[in-house]
């Protein structure tokens, strides 16, 4: 079973930079720190259960360092967001769609099937996108909308899909397409095992009818 794609391996800085902290590493170091007990317990958690207190804890720094290197809490969820497109979006379900599918039309029904694969995880954890985008009600604040900036990224790769595969409303089969992700997403999280399964048959709908081979 792969890695859940949400999680990142825990790394120690190097001992070289453990040496020259006096030196200034310790800028870079206290920042990836809390980077990565930010990344993993908002994911684990979603933004709102966890305060700054906790990701401090979580890093083992002083409060100073995390104010040194963000001057707020969404300052940090910010940078989790970036961190997440990364290793979520572009590390894992743009990599392994593309591995996995010759043709456009086998691209997309990979999502579904390394969907599977994560929703059978014990830790799956969700879209982190759409848990921020529930959480911040706030149609003006600057995490909402990196929220809906990052799942619109992920449907200017489902758009680009459709393209390549002739449809004649790109945009249009790319939000059909990211509602079956996001759907099964949630189907999963109730506890639907079958969530990805489903949605991929009615990919295989979808596509039929736009007239492209799902063979």
């Amino acid at each position: 079973m792969p890695p859940n794609p949400a999680r990142e391996p825990p790394q120690r800085p190097a001992k070289s930079a453990e040496r020259t902290v006096a030196n200034g590493a310790d800028v870079e170091s206290g920042r990836e720190r809390v980077a990565r007990a930010a990344y993993d317990l908002f994911s684990r958690y979603g933004t709102r259960a966890v305060g700054v207190d906790a990701v401090i804890g979580e890093a083992g720094v002083a409060k100073m360092t995390l104010y040194r290197h963000f001057a707020s809490k969404d300052e940090l969820i910010l940078t989790f967001l970036q961190r997440r497109e990364i290793l979520w979006t572009y590390g894992w379900v743009r990599a392994e769609s593309q591995r996995r599918g010759d043709t456009p039309a086998q691209r997309l029904l990979a999502i579904f099937e390394i969907f599977g694969e994560w929703f059978a995880q014990p830790d799956f954890e969700g879209c982190s996108f759409i848990t921020v985008l529930l959480e911040v009600t706030n149609l003006n604040s600057p995490v909402r909308q990196a929220s809906v900036q990052h799942l619109a990224n992920i449907r200017s790769y489902l758009c680009d899909l459709a393209t390549q595969a002739g449809v004649a409303d790109p945009d249009s089969f790319a939000r059909q397409w990211h509602i079956l992700m996001k759907g099964s997403i949630i189907a999963a999280t109730e506890g639907d095992v079958h969530a990805a399964a489903r949605a991929r048959e009615l990919g295989i709908l979808l596509l039929t009818q736009h007239g492209i081979a799902t063979t």
